[in-house]
């Protein structure tokens, strides 16, 4: 089945170039994204079959391209299966989006021929079964997401945020390379058959595993490799920024997981606890950035950093039970941390449509000019709502399922032998009981200062509801988070060939359990039933409702509201996102962002209007990449008048080079 889905791909390729010849805007943006759509639908399909069991054995091919006698070898197995199905139902209704979306694109040009290629590239990053061609594509993907992040190449700020993205972008691929140096050994054998079967020492696995959380990492988005992330994601086009969040930060996480649980084989008991530190620092570390932003887009993309950890300490607990021969809980983590990639494609991606909406609506990102929308926009409210209690893992919706399962994981760690396990993973439940709080508040403020109370510009006074592609997009992506989680055990089964293969056992099949409830070990141990759940809040809130309307006084009172001391009702009057989050910034804002206040008071009897201003610093940026940069620069402008040499001093160097280059050579034992 591995040869439909490359000529799928390949369809994708196509497309871009056809972009590139059409000369009729709105044509090619029709024939664009509707090709996009059916290539990726078709995509879905293939998937879905590879994953359901339809093809027993995994299909390869090997294709005469790239390095001469060595050929492209493409695999269609449960794992490549089941990204590739996330990143086809993701790219599907990002099409179906731009679709009404893209008549709203100030840049087209630069977009369409772009946009089927990054598809085609994620793709082929989970078909590749050898380095050389996971490298290509990978780099592929990179550099077509980074033409898209410059789509906008006018405004400053996604200059600089294309120019970090891409900086990044080659320190993970370079970190990837020497890591498939090492996975190669001596032998040079770069297919991943050939990987399988290889012995490393334990100081060159080791390595794999720094290099690969630094590659794959920096891809996804791990604190401290995550500070391209807020700058690009919202510099490209909403439906991009979908695409980028909420699937190609998975495709980085598919890299890890093929690396670490499939190429380097048993882990160490130690490689979890490097896992886990990071996954709970991200996941708190995540939450915390978006709750400063004021930026709609930039929030969204700060939480996909707080997701991506809280995926790895899924994948962490499921290396350390792993190590320690408790193959059923190992199960259960990995279940937890792949069915967290899927929901968190489907919720990010509709929180990111929403984002998109709003935008096309009012021309604003910053939620301190928007507020009412929900009277303008009823609809884009309702999914956008849907959004933000799925990614505050509020049940019945598909994002507390792979939480709490994550959480009975973690309650299974008082079994793992190892001490330093038994202390650190604890910490890190704290961690993500912490974040997952914390994740609630912060889209309370989301939701509440965009869609609520009164609108606080013309803009948002004249915003309408956005057209019927965008609706259908996020509607669809709306009902797959309550169908994920109120029917959990269909997706959890799906997941079992995938923790099969890499751990060698599964979740028990959910499927028959008594009313569709989900039992991660045992049934002794705990159950959950989403839809018990859903159909509980549907019969209590009308029930509610019924006795509020039927049983209450029909005595009618009237006085008037109370109106906090201000009777003049005003926009200047309501919560913004600062004062929202100024509690939680004065919790943990002097220590994780350096926080600093400063009240401007003029004296008394002057017109001039008293001043508060906030000073917030990345102390990551300021601590790790602000000293590189300045260093490169540094050296930059020592060297600069290497430029200027002449002929006969540039013959100089170049033979002294040679010639130090030859008693290396020479001494070399």
């Amino acid at each position: 089945m591995v040869l439909p889905a490359l000529a799928c791909a390949a369809v994708l390729i196509a497309t871009a170039a056809l972009a590139l010849a059409i000369q009729d805007v709105t044509r090619a943006r029709h024939v664009v994204y509707g090709i996009s759509l059916v290539a990726s639908s078709a995509l879905l399909v293939i998937a879905l079959l590879a994953l359901l069991g339809v093809s027993q054995t995994p299909s390869a091919v090997t294709l005469p391209l790239g390095i001469p006698w060595l050929g492209a070898r493409f695999r269609l197995d449960a794992l490549s299966a089941f990204f590739l199905a996330v990143v086809a139902l993701g790219a599907a209704a990002a099409s179906l989006f731009a679709v009404g979306y893209g008549r709203h694109e100030p840049s087209p040009r630069r977009v369409l021929p772009f946009y089927p290629a990054f598809l085609a590239g994620m793709s082929v990053v989970v078909l590749a079964d050898d380095a050389f061609t996971f490298l290509v594509s990978w780099e592929f993907m990179s550099l077509s997401s980074w033409a898209l992040v410059m789509a906008h190449h006018r405004v400053p700020d996604n200059v600089r945020a294309g120019y970090v993205y891409l900086i990044m972008a080659s320190f993970g691929t370079l970190a990837l390379l020497l890591m498939f140096g090492l996975l190669a050994g001596p032998a040079g054998g770069y297919a991943f058959a050939d990987i399988r079967a290889g012995q490393l020492s334990a100081g060159a696995a080791a390595a794999v595993l720094v290099l690969a959380l630094i590659g794959a990492g920096s891809k996804a988005g791990l604190v401290p490799l995550h500070v391209w992330l807020p700058l690009a994601h919202p510099a490209a086009p909403s439906h991009v920024s979908a695409l980028m969040s909420g699937v190609m930060t998975k495709v980085a996480v598919y890299g890890f997981v093929r690396i670490v649980f499939d190429l380097l084989g048993t882990p160490a008991w130690w490689w979890s606890m490097v896992v886990l530190a990071l996954g709970g620092i991200t996941a708190v570390m995540g939450v915390l950035y978006a709750l400063m932003q004021h930026d709609l887009k930039r929030l969204l993309a700060y939480h996909t950093v707080e997701n991506i950890g809280i995926i790895f300490i899924g994948l962490g607990l499921a290396l350390a039970f792993r190590a320690h021969g408790m193959v059923l809980a190992a199960a259960l983590a990995l279940t937890a941390g792949l069915l967290h990639v899927f929901n968190h494609s489907i919720f990010k991606s509709l929180l990111f449509f929403g984002a998109g909406a709003v935008l096309t609506a009012t021309g604003e990102r910053d939620m301190e000019r928007l507020g009412g929308l929900i009277h303008r926009m009823p609809q884009t409210a309702f999914v956008f709502l849907v959004g933000c209690a799925a990614i505050s893992a509020l049940p019945p919706l598909n994002g507390f399922v792979s939480e709490w399962l994550t959480f009975q994981a973690i309650l299974l760690s008082p079994q793992i032998p190892s001490w330093g396990l038994k202390l650190l993973v604890p910490a890190v439940g704290a961690l993500l009981a912490l974040s997952a709080a914390l994740a609630a508040a912060c889209f309370v403020k989301a939701f509440g200062v965009t869609f609520l109370g009164r609108a606080r510009t013309p803009a948002a006074e004249q915003a309408r509801e956005t057209d019927r592609f965008s609706l259908a997009a996020m509607l669809l992506f709306a009902a797959l988070c309550l169908v994920a989680g109120i029917l959990p055990g269909f997706f959890i089964d799906a997941l079992a060939p995938v923790v099969q293969d890499l751990v060698g056992a599964r979740m028990p099949v959910q499927s028959g359990v008594d009313w569709l409830s989900i039992v991660p070990i045992a049934e002794s141990r705990s159950s959950y039933n989403g839809l018990l759940v859903f159909l509980f809040m549907l019969l209590s809130g009308a029930l509610a409702a019924w006795a509020i309307h039927r049983l209450a006084s029909n005595k009618i009172r009237r006085a008037p509201a109370w109106d906090c001391g201000y009777p003049d009702a005003s926009p200047a009057t309501q919560y913004t996102a600062s004062s929202f989050a100024q509690p939680i910034r004065r919790v943990f804002g002097t220590v994780v962002f350096r926080a600093r206040e400063q009240v401007d008071m003029p004296p008394a009897g002057t017109l001039q209007p008293a001043r508060f201003t906030v000073d917030m610093r990345d102390l990551v940026w300021d601590a790790l990449y602000a000293p590189i940069a300045d260093g490169v620069s540094f050296a930059a402008d020592r060297l600069n008048h290497l430029q200027f040499l002449t002929i006969r001093q540039f013959l100089s160097l170049v033979f002294a080079a040679l010639v130090l280059l030859l008693l290396v050579l020479a001494i070399w034992p």
